[in-house]
C-alpha cells in the first residue's frame, strides 16, 4: 500500500507540475531531481571507493539540468567548463595515484548521466508543449508496468541474472511491444504529421534504452553492495531508481523532438 500511495503521489506532482505550470515550472522540478539524484549517485560512488567533489560536480549537474533544458546556453560550453574545473580540483589536490583518473572520470560522469539528460526532458516541454513531456511519460509508465506483469505471467528466462535476477527477456519483450505501442497511439495525437513507422522507430528504441537505462543503474548498485539509492520515496527506494530509465531514454527522445519532426 505505501508503495502504490507514493506512486500515486508521485505522478500527481509530476503530472500536475508538467500539465499546469508553465516550461518553468518542469524546469524547476527536473532541477530538483538532479540534485537529489546527485546526492544518491556521491553514495554509491564512494562505496565504490570513488572520491567526488560534491559541492563542484553538484554544481556542474544542477547547471548542466538548467542550461539543458533552458537552452540558453550551449551545453558543451558547461561541459567544458566542468572538465576544467573538476581537473583542476584534481591537480590543486596534489595526490598523484592510481584513483586520479577513476575520481575524475566519476566526477564528471554524473553530469552527462543525470544533469543533460533531465534538462533534456525540460526542453521538450519548452519546444513541443505538455503533452509531448507526457508523451514521453506514459511511454515509460506503461512499459515498465508492461515488464511487471509479463515476467510474472510470463518469465522464464532470465534477462540479466548477474545485475537484475528478478528481470527476464519475456518481461522486456513485453515492455517493448506495449511501451512501443503507447508512444506509437499517443504520439499519432501529440505528433500528427510524424510517419507511423517512426513512432515505431522512435517508440522501441525509447523503451530499450529505458530498460538498458534501469539495469545501468541496478548495475551500479550491485557493484556499490547497495539495494536501493537511497529511502526518500517509501516502498521505491531513491530519485535515481525511480528516473533510471528516464535517464537513458530522454537523450534520443530529445533528439527526435529537436531535429526529426516534420
Amino acid at each position: 500500500m505505501t508503495r502504490v500511495l507514493s506512486a500515486l503521489v508521485l505522478l500527481a506532482a509530476v503530472i500536475g507540475t508538467v500539465w499546469f505550470l508553465p516550461p518553468v515550472g518542469t524546469l524547476v522540478l527536473a532541477v530538483i531531481a538532479s540534485g537529489l539524484a546527485f546526492r544518491e549517485y556521491v553514495t554509491i560512488a564512494n562505496a565504490l571507493g570513488a572520491r567526488v567533489p560534491v559541492a563542484l560536480s553538484g554544481v556542474a549537474v544542477v547547471a548542466a539540468c538548467f542550461v539543458t533544458g533552458g537552452m540558453s546556453v550551449p551545453p558543451t560550453v558547461l561541459l567544458m567548463t566542468a572538465v576544467v574545473a573538476i581537473g583542476a580540483v584534481a591537480v590543486a589536490g596534489g595526490r598523484p595515484g592510481p584513483s586520479t583518473l577513476g575520481d575524475t572520470a566519476a566526477s564528471l560522469f554524473p553530469v552527462l548521466y543525470i544533469g543533460l539528460p533531465l534538462g533534456a526532458i525540460a526542453a521538450v516541454r519548452l519546444m513541443s508543449g505538455r503533452e509531448a513531456v507526457l508523451l514521453l511519460m506514459a511511454t515509460i509508465v506503461v512499459s515498465d508496468s508492461a515488464q511487471y506483469y509479463c515476467g510474472r505471467a510470463f518469465g522464464r528466462r532470465p534477462l540479466a541474472p548477474a545485475i537484475s535476477p528478478k528481470k527476464t527477456v519475456e518481461g522486456a519483450i513485453g515492455g517493448v511491444i506495449f511501451g512501443t505501442a503507447a508512444m506509437t497511439l499517443i504520439g499519432l495525437w501529440v505528433f500528427s504529421l510524424t510517419p507511423v513507422f517512426f513512432l515505431i522507430l522512435v517508440g522501441a528504441t525509447v523503451v530499450t534504452l529505458g530498460i538498458v537505462g534501469d539495469l545501468f543503474e541496478s548495475l551500479l548498485k550491485r557493484s556499490a553492495g547497495v539495494k536501493d539509492s537511497s529511502a526518500l520515496i517509501p516502498g521505491h527506494g531513491g530519485v535515481l531508481d525511480r528516473i533510471d530509465s528516464w535517464l537513458f531514454a530522454a537523450p534520443v527522445y530529445y533528439v527526435f523532438v529537436l531535429y526529426a519532426q516534420p
